[in-house]
């Protein structure tokens, strides 16, 4: 969830300093009575990116939360980094306090200006060869139009159907994808290991976006009751369940669509339901075990997820061997 924290007018003006003085490395950004504040400014010393590193470290502490914007790119308009450095040693309420305020500090200083964004939680992560291992593992590429993005959406989700998890397979074989808000993205990722274990989404259909509908700890034979019956949902539900003697936690992805929502409704989350997908495992970082839909959430019970992960086996009837014909 967001923190309900928004940026100060003062580092509003800092950070458009910083867009226009090329001799500014970058600025380091806090929290202090619920807002976020400029810090200190980084100066820049050479025109290398690596070179300027190390003028950064003095500014930072062990034990302190710090947000870090970097101009990494001199010559692009979305040639800013956030990097949000929360080490291992902050105490828990600054740590819980600037994940939850990342995006908030993104959107306000306009994330347009913005190619990436970066979670650190050690110094070195931030020197020259902490950095080159990331860009080498993480490949930066340069944001994709809205064309692009939604052309993508739709390849992605064509290659995530086609390699196929062992569920139930979809009628839906392409579509779009529908841009995910904070709040919705930020409860999905915390859906793996969290102490909730099922969370709703919903579309709004006049901003075609996919919003949060509902958290809630529940269990599989009550989710029938959770997940709304009047309106389509794309649900996801991690179910604990017994393997070989031993407790598993899979994940489930459950669609359902009941018959009576608005054929715009229908169209709509039909068509982006693979986008949803991958939305999930390329932005929240899960892995989907199984799929499920339903025209009514009445059919999604704690028998029918048991049998997606613990099929009956098939009973093989015996041959009956023909009777030899009785003598006359």
């Amino acid at each position: 969830m967001q923190s309900g924290i928004s940026a100060s007018q003062d580092l509003l003006q800092a950070f458009n300093d910083l867009v226009s003085s090329p001799h500014q490395r970058g600025l380091l950004a806090g929290i202090q009575k619920e807002q976020l504040v400029p810090l200190e400014p980084i100066p820049s010393e050479s025109e290398d990116f690596f070179t300027d590193l190390p003028s950064l470290i003095p500014l930072i502490r062990d034990n302190e939360a710090t947000y870090i914007i970097l101009r990494r790119y001199a010559d692009a308009s979305d040639g800013f980094v956030a990097v949000t450095y929360v080490p291992d040693t902050a105490n828990v309420r600054s740590k819980m306090l600037f994940a939850s305020t990342r995006l908030t500090l993104i959107r306000e200083l306009g994330s347009e200006r913005f190619r990436e964004t970066i979670f650190a939680t050690t110094k070195a992560e931030l020197m020259a060869e902490g950095w080159r291992k990331h860009e080498k593992h993480g490949e930066v590429k340069a944001p994709l139009t809205q064309g692009e993005q939604a052309l993508q959406g739709v390849k992605e989700a064509e290659a995530e159907e086609s390699r196929g998890t062992g569920a139930r397979s979809s009628h839906v074989r392409s579509g779009v994808k529908f841009p995910i808000s904070e709040e919705a993205l930020e409860a999905l990722k915390g859906l793996e290991g969290g102490s909730e274990n099922l969370v709703q989404f919903k579309i709004n259909a006049s901003t075609e976006t996919v919003e949060l509908a509902d958290t809630s700890l529940t269990e599989a034979d009550a989710l029938a009751s959770t997940i709304s019956d009047s309106e389509p949902r794309y649900s996801f539900f991690r179910y604990s369940h017994d393997f070989e003697g031993e407790e598993q936690q899979s994940l489930v992805f459950i669609y359902t669509c009941p018959s009576g929502s608005k054929i715009r409704e229908r169209m709509m989350y039909a068509s982006s339901r693979h986008g949803m997908v991958v939305t999930a495992g390329r932005e929240a970082g899960l892995t989907i075990d199984k799929k499920m839909e339903a025209s009514s959430p009445s059919e999604i019970t704690a028998s029918s997820i048991h049998e997606e992960f613990h099929p009956k086996p098939e009973q093989k009837q015996a041959f009956s061997k023909p009777k030899r014909p009785g003598k006359r």
